[in-house]
Order: structure tokens, then sequence, then C-alpha cells
């Protein structure tokens, strides 16, 4: 905040606090120029007006706020650039990346600021700590497999290590899935079934991979896309575009309205290099590049003719940013078991 605007907020907030006392003492004083307690001569339907003062509990407390305010804004940050005697704020503002955060969260511990913030973090990581500790040692595989399975209790209530075990690995699929829902759904849906430009996490068609390691890695580390470059000038113009987009969908035994199968099957040799001869894509071809398969009807950027056009015209490049330093290993080890576990139900 510059100095301007330090002082201005300053001299409005002070200024009404003293103005509020000006007014309280002013309305204490008898002006009516009659005795406290005598009629102002004044009267309606029976009831008569008196000079009575304000009552002394409200004026008090009236007074008493005043003062717990100038308090407030001595020890606490809400007069400008001043941060308050405590130290305390509410967290580290301004910031823009997370090694910004982490350094500035450094520095408030050494020279021992109270933002509250990083200490909420420190208390959750102190409770919490352990059972995302016991979660991780539990293998995705395992964890998945514990979202169908029931616990068969004992008649005297006790549970066997077996019992508890299974207890633990539905408790941490239940935990990915509120960390899937509060960091993940914005993009790939509540549902996880994703939305035009962000994938499907529920059936079993994968980008990337869907075993339990490709999953937690493309969580850990993010996925940008190699890219699908615009193929219109390549490819001829318009013509060439109507062409390929009409093999694609035939790929999949549809009919194009626009364009030449045939002509479209020949220029589609450019396409093999990534997306395979037969339209299977790149995992299929043990290749991470992240190209779709064009041979099925699951489609990431739409499934309509003029979509797939747009695709081929204009190219595609999908970014999912990296969470391991958002969420760390240890969540994002039960999210990657959520997420298993929506397609090997």
């Amino acid at each position: 905040m510059s100095s301007f605007w330090s002082i201005w907020i300053t001299v409005l907030t002070l200024g009404t606090l003293v103005g509020c006392y000006l007014l309280l003492r002013w309305c204490l004083k008898n002006f009516a120029g009659v005795e406290e307690g005598e009629s102002m001569g004044h009267e309606f339907d029976g009831i008569e007006e008196l000079n009575n003062p304000l009552p002394k509990w409200w004026s008090t407390f009236f007074l008493i706020t005043i003062v717990w305010g100038f308090g407030y804004l001595l020890m606490y940050p809400g007069l400008g650039n001043f941060k308050g005697l405590f130290g305390w704020s509410s967290s580290n503002q301004g910031i823009v990346s997370i090694e910004e955060s982490k350094k500035l969260a450094a520095e408030a511990k050494e020279n021992d600021l109270i933002v509250q913030y990083d200490m909420e973090v420190k208390a959750a990581d102190a409770r919490f700590g352990p059972i995302f500790d016991k979660f991780a040692a539990i293998s995705i595989e395992d964890i998945a497999s514990a979202k169908n399975e029931e616990i068969d209790f004992d008649t005297d209530g006790e549970l066997t290590a077996e019992q508890q075990q299974l207890v633990d690995r539905k408790e941490a699929i239940r935990v990915g899935q509120r960390l899937f829902l509060q960091n993940c759904s914005q993009c790939h849906g509540s549902d996880a079934r994703g939305t035009t430009g962000f994938p499907n996490l529920a059936d079993k068609d994968w980008l990337y991979g869907g075993t339990p390691e490709a999953i937690k890695h493309s969580l850990m580390e993010g996925r940008k896309a190699q890219g699908m470059i615009a193929w219109k000038t390549m490819l001829g113009g318009e013509q060439g575009v109507q062409d390929v987009a009409a093999y694609v969908l035939s790929l999949s035994g549809r009919e194009a309205k626009q364009g030449d199968v045939e002509a479209g099957k020949e220029k589609f040799a450019m396409c093999a290099a990534c997306h395979g001869a037969e339209g299977q894509g790149s995992e299929a071809m043990g290749i991470a590049l992240g190209a779709p398969r064009l041979n099925d009807n699951i489609w990431l950027y739409g499934a309509s003719e003029r979509g797939i056009q747009e695709s081929i015209r204009h190219g595609r490049a999908g970014v999912m940013p990296a969470w391991k330093d958002i969420l760390g290993e240890k969540k994002i080890h039960v999210i990657s078991a959520y997420v298993y576990s929506l397609s090997h139900d």
C-alpha cells in the first residue's frame, strides 16, 4: 500500500473513533435549559417528555467500545501499513507463487511474526500428519480395493488386525475423495467425468496411462501436452482439414458431411506418428506422448465433425499443473487411490 493511502486510511479510522467519543461527550451534556428529570413541556397521548440523560450503562459500554477500538488498532493491523504491536497477520498477502509463500513463511518464523494461516497449517500437519503417514504405507491398489469391501464385525465389537486394516483403507479412500472434491473437481467435475478439454477419470481411457504409478505421477508432476500443432497449412488448406476429419470420423464408424475419406486417409500418414496408423493413440504404442485414441467414441475436445475439424485446424495443447508442492506426496497418494478406484470398480 502506498504512503498516501496508508495515511488516508489511518486518518479516517482514527478520526472516526475520535468523532464517536466527541459525539458521546456532547450527548452527555444538558443543553435543554431545564433540570434533569424535569418536563420538557411536550405531551402526546398522555405521554410526557422528560429531560432524562442517556442511560449510564449504555454510555459506559459505548465508551468501552471506543477504547477497545483504539486498543485493537494498536495491537493488530488496521491502520494503513502499520502491522500492529503483536506482529499478527491473517496470511502472507500479495504472494504470486508457492516459492514466495514458502519464503515468506520462513521469514515469519525467523522473525517471530504471528501469521495465522501458517500457524493453522502447522497445527493441521501435527494433527493429521501421522494419519497420512499411515495411509502412505498402504499401496494404491489396496486402498482402491477397499471401496467395495464390507467389514464383518465380530459380535463383541472388537476389530481384528485384518478388520482394522480394512477400516484404515476405507478411511483413506474417503479422504482421497474429499481431497479430490476440494482440489480436482473444479476441472474434472465432482463425479470425475470431466468436460470439454478435461478428461474423464471414471473410464478406462487414459492419455498418459491408468496404472497407479502413472496416475500418481500425473498428479505429482502435472502434465504438459507435447502439443498438437495447427495442421491447416500443412494439409493444404481447409479442404485438407475436412478430408482428414472425415477419415478420423470413419475410424469410429461415423460418416462426415464434408471432406473425402480416401484423401484424408492419405494425409493421415502425417498424424500416425503420434496417433498410430490405426488411430490407436500413443499409449497403445508404448510412447508417453499423450496422443489420444481416435478409433473410439471418447473425445476430449468434442466429438462433432466441427469440433474435430477445429482440433485439426488450430491444434490442441492441454496443461495440468503439478500438485506435489501444493498437496504433498502423501495426500496425492490417497487421491491417486480414489481416482484409480473410479475406473476399477
